[in-house]
Parts: structure tokens; sequence; C-alpha cells
């Protein structure tokens, strides 16, 4: 390997620590109290849905815009409508593999775990992608001072995204009844995808770079799709008494996601 594609790795090890920092929150949650895991799940959905746009849908349309040839706004449609029907086939397929041994609520837990688990993976893909490319950039241009800062920022960046979306899948992952170590664990490991997408796209990056706005889109629509579909609803039962406290969360979920992306560029 030479020394920018062990920078993109170093970095992407640092995305996937904050990662699991984040996955990590659920020790601190004590008791799965059916409104703060309300809450949560919906913070979990507005931390998706900004990073579907801020962090996926906006770059690609940059991307795609620099690039030139085909017209952007058929390359980040094409790969929205893409990744939300690839998670929509994968729902199917679970469903059919499911229902021959399994019945029930149980069944329906597990199917939607499994794609919110799935969703935030293939976010981590192209985010790997980002950074790599980022890094490997340097070996064929100028490696200024500036440039290398350029690198760096997009990790950071990337990195203090990862936080909040390491909770949003250990989180619910606790709220379905799983144990606060299989929670991390699985959080965790969704992360893992962003050093070796690191890797390839250092090494990789003049290929990599023409494709990254498709998938960078494909994954926002994936992200959306479980957001949409999956999560909010689950998160607005049960609550006659205070009807407003997940939107609360899926607002702060938002405004965090948004916050960070814009700060930081």
């Amino acid at each position: 390997m030479n020394n920018f594609v062990l920078a993109a790795l170093a970095a992407t090890l640092g995305t996937w620590l904050l990662t699991a920092l984040g996955a990590a929150t659920v020790f601190f949650i004590k008791k799965p109290d059916k409104r703060l895991m309300n809450v949560m799940l919906g913070f979990a959905s507005g931390v998706m849905i900004a990073a579907s746009f801020w962090s996926l849908l906006h770059p690609a349309v940059e991307r795609a815009t620099a690039a030139g040839g085909i017209p952007p706004y058929l390359v980040v449609t094409a790969g929205f409508l893409f990744g939300a029907a690839f998670i929509w086939a994968t729902d199917k397929a679970v469903t059919r593999a499911k229902a021959a041994k399994d019945t029930g609520t149980g069944a329906w837990r597990g199917r939607r775990t499994f794609m919110l688990v799935l969703s935030i993976t293939l976010h981590n893909i192209p985010e790997g992608l980002a950074v790599g490319v980022a890094f490997g950039g340097l070996a064929r241009g100028s490696a200024a001072p500036e440039a290398l800062m350029g690198a760096v920022t997009v990790a950071v960046g990337i990195g203090l995204q990862n936080f909040p979306e390491g909770a949003a899948v250990s989180v619910p992952l606790r709220r379905e009844g799983k144990s606060r170590l299989k929670s991390f664990l699985v959080g965790q490991a969704s992360g893992l995808v962003e050093p070796a997408a690191g890797i390839a796209g250092a090494i990789l990056v003049t290929a990599v770079e023409s494709a990254l706005p498709f998938i960078l889109s494909l994954a926002a629509g994936a992200m959306i799709l479980v957001a949409v579909h999956e999560l909010i609803p689950e998160c607005q039962k049960n609550q006659s008494k205070n009807p407003y406290l997940a939107t609360t969360g899926i607002v702060a979920g938002f405004a965090l996601m948004m916050l960070l992306d814009v700060m930081l560029g």
C-alpha cells in the first residue's frame, strides 16, 4: 500500500471508531422505556432523512455536475430509485424466507431490524468511498497542505456524522429487545464497511469518482425508504398521551445531522 492508501485506511478506521462510540450509547440506556425508545427511534429517522440529503443527494448532484456527461438529474434520480427498489426487493426476499419458519410479531421485528441495519450499512459504503477518494486524489493531484486539509475535513465531517448514525442502529435494536452488547456489536459493525470502502476508493480513485454520484444517491434511496416505511410509523405508535414526543425526536435528529453537515461542509 502506498502512503495515500494507508492514510485513507487510517482515516476510515477513525470514522468507524466514531460509529462504535455512537453505538455504545446503548449502554447508558438502563431500561428500554417505551417513550424514550420512541423518541430515540424518531431521532434515528431524522438522522437518516437528513443524511440522505445533506450527506448523499446534495454531494451526488455536485459531483455529477462537475463530471459532466450524463445529466446530473438522471444519475441522481436513477440511483435514488434503484436504492429504494433494492431495499424493497430485499424486504420481500427476507419476508418470504421468514414466512417458512416464523409467524407473527417476531418475524416482523426481525425483518424491520434487518432493513435498518442494511440501509445504514449501504449508507456507510459511499461515505467510506468518499474518504478514500479524497485521500487517493492527493496522489494524482496536488499534495499541498490545503488539499490535505480538505481530505482531513471530509474524514472529520463524516466521522462526526457517524456518531449519531451508530446510535441510530443500536438504539432501535435495543428497543426490539436485543441485549445491550448485541445492539452495540451490530451498531458498530454497520460502520466496518467504511475502511474497506476507503481502501477501494483510494486505489480506484478515477473509476470510483465517476461512479460515486450514483452510489451516493443509491444509498439515499435506501435510507429514505427505511425511514419513511419502517421507522417513522413505528415510533408514532402508542402516543396518545404525548402525540408529539416521537416527532420531536425526528426534528432533533434531522437538525443535528443538518448542523453537522452544513457546518463541516
